[in-house]
């Protein structure tokens, strides 16, 4: 893969990732992190054995080329395609080196490679595959301080309604055990997080 700009090419790799980096309006250093952390472990090279999906690009010592890509951001209006929801160029501009230096400091600094920012490039990426993997980073909890006053109504009424056995409950009568693994403690179910490589 390689990026050029006005016809001179300013970074090229051999074998490894090409990341098209779209930065939203709404990501913070969590989701950086967590971009970086999953284009390092993503396993999507072949083993010594030729087994696919086995082996990440720094099992393989392979370059990275970042390539910031406010496109990817694309919101849809009828025909016309909207970019609001991409962060302004100033801000995202910091947020891409920061997302580098990451890369850098969690692999090797010589095997990252770039484009130039806010730049009219022209990339040429040699799929082998062709694969092309689309990460998101996980969507952020809710701040509660967030919340309107009628969502926090809502959550109180819905906490509530877990607790209260149903009056249809053939048990409604029966004496409630402490110990009873049954009964509800007003939670619906654990949420777990996304499983980190």
């Amino acid at each position: 893969s390689s990026s050029l700009v006005g016809g001179e090419q300013i970074s090229s790799i051999g074998r490894g990732l090409c990341v098209l980096l779209g930065i939203s309006l709404e990501d913070t250093q969590r989701e950086l992190e967590h971009m970086v952390r999953k284009i390092l472990n993503l396993r999507v090279f072949e083993d010594e054995s030729g087994k696919h999906w086995s082996k990440s690009v720094m099992d393989k010592q392979y370059e990275v080329l970042c390539v910031s890509q406010f496109t990817l951001q694309c919101i849809l209006k009828g025909n016309k395609p909207d970019y609001h929801m991409a962060m302004p160029t100033e801000q995202a501009e910091s947020f891409y080196n920061n997302f580098l230096e990451q890369l850098r400091k969690a692999y090797k600094p010589e095997l990252i490679k770039d484009g130039k920012f806010g730049a009219y490039m022209q990339v040429h990426i040699q799929n082998d595959g062709p694969v092309t993997i689309e990460l998101e980073s996980p969507a952020a909890a809710v701040d509660p301080k967030q919340l309107t006053k009628l969502e926090k109504q809502q959550q109180r009424k819905e906490k509530t309604r877990t607790k209260v056995p149903s009056e249809s409950s053939r048990e409604r009568n029966a004496p409630r055990n402490k110990d009873d693994p049954s009964a509800s403690s007003g939670a619906e179910g654990d949420v777990s997080s996304e499983r980190e490589p």
